[in-house]
């Protein structure tokens, strides 16, 4: 028999028992389904992450001071950071103060409660912010220490409506402040504490307002990416220097974040990818069992076939073919439920959908994998079958 004419008796085999061959194929389908929108769910967390990072800038260097116990004597000011930036042109681009705080901004009856940012002018070129409406924080806005602010767009929405909020009179934390700027929306859905909820300040007005008198934290652009390691080495052996512990400051980089959260989310995603393959032994088991049942129902036909000649090597070949075939149809059915069920899932999540292409190597495994199952535990009844005595198994009845 050759493998066409064998192929064809396992189809037809698997279409004479629909009912029964789609029992055996569920836990195929339900281990492939499961693999695909686990392993989907990780990636699309993963790819969400790292545009949200990449946003951000992949030459960003994030820099936080944390000088309690030295007192007043060890510090970094603003003028130090912008020094270093300055005589090591060839690795900094750009480096902006940050002043964090909460506060209420409030416009007629509506009110917003919202995190404060104190920033640069060159923030906006770190960041890599666009502005859709009026100006950005400027040289003298700082220096005035003017009662500005930028916004963004879900700050605009909740308190303007459609209404230009440029040149608009709004209160942040009762105090007055002339919106000079509207920054353009970082996404279609602007919500709470998405990128659009957002409002930045002079961060020399913004120390008053937060009262918070201390600058600890910076943004810094490297010249670029591929200068990330040497701008952030640069910046380390600067505090080391200063403060002679590495407990009192922490240096950071988007680059670096970003692997180790690739690194993380992919042993999730293996060990998630592990958890669902337990389906796809449990339906290789279940496969065994009917093919087992199958070799008992055609003890008389093995017996037929093998008295005219038919080898053991045939014998074989054929139930092998027959469990290959249920495994890779369930494991089709389970990469159409898997890919279908994963975009809705990763939908209802808030989730841009995985594309085809990121799921190419999960899709493919699973299927490779579903088939090695299906010739794995179709062998002990493809042997057992080869085994049976032609004398014997034409006396079944």
């Amino acid at each position: 028999m050759n493998i066409f004419m064998a192929f064809k008796m396992a189809v037809d085999s698997v279409w004479s028992s629909k009912i029964r061959s789609l029992l055996t194929m569920l836990g195929i389908i339900i281990g492939v389904a499961s693999v695909i929108i686990l392993v989907n769910i990780v990636t699309a967390a993963t790819l969400s992450m790292r545009t949200q990072l990449e946003s951000m800038g992949t030459n960003l260097i994030q820099v936080t001071i944390n000088n309690r116990g030295w007192g007043q004597t060890r510090s970094v000011s603003v003028k130090d950071i912008e020094q270093l930036t300055e005589e090591n042109a060839d690795l900094f681009s750009a480096v902006s103060p940050v002043v964090s705080g909460m506060g209420t901004i409030k416009y007629g009856t509506e009110n917003v409660n919202t995190s404060i940012t104190g920033v640069s002018e060159t923030y906006i070129d770190i960041r890599s912010l666009e502005v859709e409406e009026g100006r950005f924080i400027s040289e003298n806005d700082i220096d005035n220490r003017s009662n500005v602010v930028v916004i963004g767009e879900y700050i605009r929405k909740q308190l303007f409506g459609t209404e230009s909020p440029v040149g608009q009179t709004v209160k942040i934390n009762n105090e007055k402040f002339t919106v000079i700027g509207l920054l353009k929306a970082a996404s279609t859905n602007s919500s709470a504490g998405s990128s659009d909820d957002v409002m930045l300040l002079p961060y020399s007005r913004a120390t008053r307002l937060v009262r918070n008198a201390n600058i600890n934290s910076f943004v810094v652009s490297a010249v670029s990416s591929d200068y990330m390691s040497e701008a952030t080495d640069a910046i380390d052996n600067f505090l080391y220097k200063k403060f002679k512990s590495d407990d009192s400051y922490f240096v950071f980089n988007t680059a670096e974040l970003i692997d180790t959260i690739d690194d993380a989310l992919g042993v999730m995603s293996l060990l998630m990818a592990g958890i669902a393959g337990i389906s796809l032994v449990v339906g290789g088991i279940g496969i065994m069992n009917i093919m087992l049942v199958t070799v008992t129902e055609r003890t008389r036909e093995i017996g037929i076939r093998k008295s005219i000649g038919a080898k053991r090597k045939s014998i074989i070949t054929q139930f092998l073919i027959e469990s290959a075939v249920i495994s890779c149809i369930g494991g089709i059915i389970g990469i159409v439920v898997g890919v279908v069920g994963s975009y809705f899932v990763c939908r209802a999540m808030d989730m841009g959908a995985v594309p085809l292409s990121e799921q190419a190597t999960v899709i493919l495994g699973s299927f490779a994998f579903s088939a090695l199952i299906g010739i794995f535990f179709g062998l002990y009844p493809a042997n057992k079958a080869a085994k049976l005595n032609p004398i014997d198994a034409l006396r079944n009845d």
